[in-house]
C-alpha cells in the first residue's frame, strides 16, 4: 500500500461562502475578494461555456391520483379483512405483508390501482428516457412489464428495514391510510438513501444529501429505481399504516 504525502503548499483552503435562502435551501457565492484558482479576483476564469450535469441521476416519480378517495373508499376494507390470514415476512419487522402477486383480493379497486402502476411506469420511463440522447439506429423500443405487488400494513412500532429490490425495474409504493399521526404533517415517512456509498460517504458532505424523505399522504404513488436503499421508521400513528407495495420488472430484463 502506497502512502501519498501532500506538501502543505499543495494543500488550499476554500470558504465557498453558504449564504442566504434558495429554492434548494443555499446559494453558493465565492468570498468577495477570493477568486477559485488563484490569488487576484480579476483572474476568475469564465465558465459560461462550460459544460455542468450530473453523472448517473436516480429518476424519481410522485403523483396523487385523483380516484383515490374512491379506491382508498374500497382498499381499506379489503386489506383490512385480508390482514386477519398469516403474512410474509419479508422487509417488514412487525406488521402484515400480503401474499405477492396483482391485488387479486382487493376486487375492482385492485385492479384499478394494479392499471394505474403501469400508467405510471410508462410515464416515468418515457420521461426518463428522453432526457437521454437518442442511440443510433434505435427510433423505437418495446418491451413489457412484470408486475408484482402486495400490501402493508404497520401498526404502532411496526417499521420496515432498509432494503433494495433486486430483479426488478420500478419499484413503488402507494398511500391507502397513513394511520393518523399524532400531527397530520408528520406522518411516518419513506426515507430514500443515496444508492452510492462512496458519494454519500465522501462527496462534499454534509452539504450534499445522503438521503431523501417523503410525507405520505393517502392516494399518493411514489415511483423509483428498484436499487435505491429505503426503509420506514417505526409508525406511531393511531390507526394501522396501510400501503400497496410493487415492483415492475421489464423484459427482457435487464
Amino acid at each position: 500500500m502506497q502512502v501519498v504525502d501532500f506538501p502543505a503548499e499543495d494543500i488550499q483552503e476554500r470558504d465557498v461562502g453558504l449564504i442566504s435562502e434558495a429554492p434548494s435551501g443555499m446559494a453558493v457565492e465565492a468570498p468577495s475578494g477570493m477568486a477559485i484558482g488563484g490569488p487576484d479576483a480579476a483572474a476568475k476564469p469564465d465558465f459560461a461555456a462550460a459544460l455542468f450535469g450530473h453523472l448517473f441521476p436516480a429518476p424519481f416519480m410522485i403523483f396523487a391520483w385523483p380516484d383515490a378517495a374512491e379506491l382508498n373508499e374500497e382498499l381499506r376494507p379489503r386489506i383490512l379483512q385480508a390482514s386477519q390470514s398469516p403474512g410474509l415476512e419479508k422487509s417488514n419487522a412487525g406488521g402484515w405483508h400480503s401474499e405477492t402477486g396483482q391485488l387479486e383480493f382487493c376486487g375492482d379497486a385492485g385492479r384499478r390501482l394494479v392499471r394505474h402502476m403501469f400508467e405510471m411506469a410508462d410515464e416515468a420511463t418515457r420521461r426518463t428516457v428522453a432526457e437521454i440522447p437518442s442511440r443510433p439506429n434505435m427510433s423505437r423500443w418495446t418491451f413489457r412489464w412484470r408486475l408484482h405487488a402486495w400490501a402493508n400494513v404497520n401498526g404502532r412500532g411496526d417499521f420496515n428495514r432498509l432494503h433494495t429490490h433486486a430483479g426488478s425495474t420500478w419499484s413503488g409504493v402507494y398511500y391507502v391510510d397513513t394511520g393518523a399521526p399524532a400531527e397530520a404533517a408528520e406522518g411516518t415517512p419513506l426515507h430514500f438513501f443515496d444508492p452510492c456509498q462512496g458519494r454519500a460517504n465522501t462527496f462534499l458532505q454534509p452539504v450534499v444529501p445522503a438521503r431523501y424523505s417523503i410525507r405520505p399522504e393517502p392516494g399518493m404513488m411514489v415511483l423509483f429505481p428498484s436499487y435505491v436503499p429505503h426503509m420506514v421508521f417505526p409508525h406511531q400513528g393511531e390507526r394501522q399504516r396501510i400501503s400497496i407495495a410493487f415492483n415492475l420488472r421489464k423484459e427482457p430484463f435487464p
